[in-house]
């Protein structure tokens, strides 16, 4: 037992942000996956708004990712993972905003929920919410591919910070749906990128954690389709 818990379920995006920040950091943490409590009184009293991750450390109980990552990164010691320069910090807050207003809804909720998560449960694709979503996530891969060129071989600087450790999970599910792999081809920064962070000890520290979850039901998510589902027009 340790006295820091990060309570969500083993695939979700945000919780793997939450455990990558920890064990880049080396803070041990329990683990607890709230699969089969999801929507039910102990999880919406742990985050009211019925999401994840949330963490408790000695305690205190924090949600939303963000503010979970700078906590872990300011109230333990391990390795920085935000700048102390303001406009270097600046631009690892601007790319934290950015995966959480447009990367992660196009590819995690338009994209691999409709190739990844909903054929596991039987739950049929929906076409047009992958429609509306291609070329949103094309822009965002442009945006990165180019940014990459400033950040000496990471987002902000030649190291990781919070900001990469935010893209990483999302990339990754990207990069497992047909569509993404297609779109990931003729990205060399973006790849070289995403093996040098694959090849941090916390990423395949972590990827284990996950991996034996990968392709199996998530059984809460059958409520995501029509809960969670995008709203599209294709015109």
């Amino acid at each position: 037992m340790t006295d820091v818990t990060v309570y969500g379920f083993p695939i979700s995006t945000y919780v793997n942000v939450v455990r990558l920040v920890l064990t880049h950091k080396g803070v041990p943490f329990d683990f607890h996956d709230l699969e089969p409590e999801m929507g039910g009184p102990r999880h919406l009293e742990l985050h009211p708004f019925n999401r994840v991750p949330i963490l408790d450390h000695a305690g205190f109980r924090l949600y939303e990712t963000a503010a979970i990552a700078a906590y872990v990164d300011e109230a333990f010691t391990g390795p920085a993972l935000q700048p102390t320069n303001a406009r270097e910090r600046a631009r690892m807050n601007q790319w934290i905003s950015s995966l959480n207003s447009y990367y992660y809804p196009y590819i995690a909720f338009h994209l691999s929920h409709e190739r990844l998560i909903y054929p596991a449960l039987g739950i049929e694709p929906d076409e047009k919410v992958v429609a509306v979503a291609l070329p949103k996530i094309a822009v965002g891969l442009d945006v990165m591919e180019c940014e990459l060129a400033h950040g000496g071989g990471y987002l902000i600087i030649d190291r990781p910070t919070l900001a990469d450790f935010f893209m990483l999970p999302t990339m990754t599910s990207l990069s497992l749906t047909p569509e993404g792999q297609a779109m990931l081809t003729g990205k060399p920064r973006i790849a070289s990128w995403r093996a040098r962070m694959e090849a941090l000890p916390s990423v395949v520290q972590v990827r284990s954690m996950v991996m034996p979850h990968l392709g199996k039901p998530v059984e809460h998510a059958r409520r995501w389709a029509t809960e969670h589902r995008p709203a599209v027009r294709v015109s």
